[in-house]
């Protein structure tokens, strides 16, 4: 079995799109097809390890340097740890969760977290309620980064705190105005409105990822 072959095995096996796959490397989509199409005879030293961390699969096998036996095949999948604040986080009105001081870790598949893997600066949280339920249903996974509020684009969603009131919702300005959009199928969430001299207020972060638990 050819290298290109094995990468397009092993992404279907995980249930990546090319695109997810070439987000991941930071390379594009035509990139990944010719990887997979075995057009590119000899693969850049410098792309073997990022490519096998994010299949989860070794140098060796993916290059085809080890036999494709039992031992070698035994694909285990490639996590990373995060802090994790097993409160969970208000997808209503703001809740209160005092300091958000207790944490434990988890453990989430690089393949899951793309361009985030491995990120320390991220940290995971639960999602309770409805109020963003077009988006992030109740229940749900969110990994969330650090991130100046300069820094943030209209639309994003973040996590915030109000006089230690912590909840997760879309962040938009409007002049001195800061808006917080709930996005629910659920017609009674409303906006939660406050201003850029609020000193209790604190943007805790982005959510760049969510995992969603089916039913």
């Amino acid at each position: 079995m050819k290298i290109g072959d094995r990468i397009r095995k092993r992404r279907k096996e995980l249930k990546l799109s090319v695109d997810q796959l070439a987000e991941m490397l930071g390379k594009n989509r035509a990139t990944i097809y010719r990887y997979e199409s075995n057009e590119i005879e000899n693969m850049p030293i410098y792309i073997i390890q990022p490519l096998a961390e994010a299949l989860g699969l070794s140098p060796a096998y993916l290059m085809g340097w080890e036999e494709d036996d039992e031992e070698n095949t035994t694909i285990k999948e490639t996590t990373s740890t995060y802090n994790y604040f097993p409160q969970s986080i208000s997808a209503g009105l703001p809740l209160r969760i005092d300091g958000m001081i207790e944490e434990s870790e988890v453990k989430v598949p690089n393949s899951i977290m793309g361009k985030w893997a491995g990120d320390h600066d991220i940290f995971m949280l639960k999602v309770n309620g409805e109020s963003m339920n077009k988006i992030i249903p109740h229940g749900s996974l969110i990994a969330v980064k650090p991130i100046e509020s300069h820094n943030l684009k209209e639309g994003d969603i973040v996590v915030y705190s109000d006089g230690g009131d912590y909840s997760v919702k879309h962040y938009f300005r409007d002049g001195e105005r800061i808006i917080f959009k709930p996005s629910s199928h659920d017609q009674r969430f409303y906006d939660y409105i406050t201003n850029v001299d609020n000193d209790s207020l604190e943007i805790h972060g982005k959510v760049v990822v969510y995992i969603v638990e089916l039913d």
